[in-house]
């Protein structure tokens, strides 16, 4: 869980700079599992039906990691 919280920090304080493995970890934590990948995106989906769409790039790009904090209520 202490992981989990850096992840976070780190994504609110410097959000150009996160791996997409980092933001698999914290979506996978706040429910959100993979329902699919298609070329270079995946996409998320959590109990509720919400679905996110992410590019698997590294650095992931500031909007993504800033969308997915505000659906994890960050």
């Amino acid at each position: 869980m202490a992981n989990i919280e850096k992840l976070v920090e780190k994504m609110k304080n410097q959000p150009n700079g996160i791996r997409s493995a980092e933001a698999q970890k914290v979506l996978e934590y706040f429910g959100y599992r993979m329902d699919r990948k298609r070329g270079s995106h995946m996409q998320y989906i959590n109990k509720t039906g919400d679905v996110i769409t992410v590019k698997d790039e590294t650095p992931l790009k500031a909007v993504y990691v800033k969308d997915i904090l505000r659906r994890i209520g960050k």
